[in-house]
């Protein structure tokens, strides 16, 4: 397999967001699972010991429903936060 037989990456703009339970991530790039070619998005925490994490594009960028209103689960931050 080559580059040109990928499926397109859902990319996740790079910078800053807050998960809606709290805390601030920096992400870091789009990157694609090994096995799968699934899109994942890799970010670090923001606070404690800064881990790097990664989770499926998909649902980084998706809606979770709290209370009944659905929010985003990483909100991005403006330049400014």
């Amino acid at each position: 397999m080559n580059d040109d037989d990928l499926p397109p990456l859902i990319e996740t703009p790079l910078g800053r967001y807050r998960h809606y339970k709290g805390g601030d991530y920096e992400v870091l790039g789009t990157v694609r699972h090994s096995e799968t070619l699934e899109p994942m998005t890799l970010y670090r925490a923001l606070y404690g010991q800064r881990g790097l994490w990664v989770r499926p594009a998909a649902m980084f960028n998706s809606c979770v429903e709290i209370d009944g209103a659905s929010r985003l689960r990483f909100e991005k931050l403006d330049q400014g936060d």
